[in-house]
């Protein structure tokens, strides 16, 4: 008889933590996980999770923790609590969009500790994840990519293995930067066509045979028709993401000056109360407001 398998232990149950653990659940394993947010741990308690006080407690229980906070600060305070008390835990795994900095410092905290360290940042929205469609950047070493290979394979079957441990977090940056202009172009340019009279679902068939097409036409353009912002993602994370792309891009002596305007245009999306929205709401901060409806026929204006 094989034994059970182990339970894998999730830090940090927002969106992304919601979606590896109904992929982890699909896939066969049991899964614990602890969170702050009382509507993070009631989500994640409806999909199974064992939900569990804090990081100390998933490391006595878990061989295997994965981390999806959602900044530099969290992961290293998280790297910190599970080399704090190790208990039976192997391997922890970042998924987190950090810089080369926090993600190389979890992994120095937790090696000192013995434990294993693998960076693999996913690209796609909650959706994708959960279904096993996003593309993960690893950065791990041959031999750790080797022994958990079948885990790896379990969070995320799209995955690459792009180079060390600290690549996979260094691919993401860039990779987030050409996927937010793709979308952000992709806004402008369906919010002019609708304004010049064309409807956008043909826009985006016109799009699809383009040159100009791109796969934020699928993925985004029916959501900003539709204006579906229900979160996958939020502006407000991927904000931050671009502050540590234009941090990193200064570090190396990069203008990116077309970053630093699609941050501008969050910050905007930000201030009109967009920032917990879908990414895809970024067309809302674009487009004109709203036109007041005309008075009813025969009422005075």
């Amino acid at each position: 008889m094989n034994p059970p398998p182990s339970t894998i232990g999730i830090l940090g149950l927002g969106l992304v933590g919601q979606a590896l653990a109904a992929r982890l659940k699909t896939c066969g394993h049991q899964i614990a996980g602890c969170d702050p947010s009382e509507s993070a741990r009631t989500c994640a308690k409806v999909l199974g999770v064992q939900l569990l006080p804090d990081a100390a407690a998933l490391a006595q229980q878990c061989e295997s923790v994965v981390i999806c906070v959602l900044d530099d600060a969290m992961l290293l305070a998280c790297a910190q609590a599970l080399a704090d008390a190790p208990g039976q835990l192997k391997l922890a795994i970042s998924c987190v969009t950090a810089s080369v900095q926090a993600t190389a410092g979890a992994a120095t905290l937790l090696r000192r500790r013995g434990i294993a360290f693998a960076d693999m940042p996913l690209l796609g929205s909650s959706r994708q994840i959960a279904q096993g469609e996003a593309l993960g950047l690893l950065g791990a070493d041959d031999a750790e990519r080797e022994r958990w290979g079948s885990l790896l394979m379990d969070i995320c079957p799209r995955h690459r293995h792009v180079g060390a441990q600290g690549m996979g977090v260094r691919a993401k940056l860039a990779c987030n930067l050409v996927l937010g202009l793709n979308r952000a172009a992709l806004a402008e340019g369906l919010a002019l066509a609708t304004t010049l009279g064309l409807d956008g679902t043909q826009f985006l068939d016109l799009l699809r045979e383009s040159p100009a097409y791109s796969r934020a036409v699928d993925i985004a353009g029916p959501r900003m028709v539709a204006r579906d912002f229900s979160p996958a993602s939020r502006i407000r994370q991927h904000r931050k993401d671009l502050a540590l792309i234009l941090s990193q891009g200064e570090q190396s002596g990069l203008d990116l000056s077309l970053t630093a305007a699609h941050a501008e245009l969050l910050d905007r999306a930000i201030a009109q109360g967009l920032g917990d929205l879908d990414n895809v709401a970024v067309i809302a901060a674009i487009l004109p407001p709203a036109a007041p409806a005309p008075p009813p026929q025969g009422t005075p204006a």
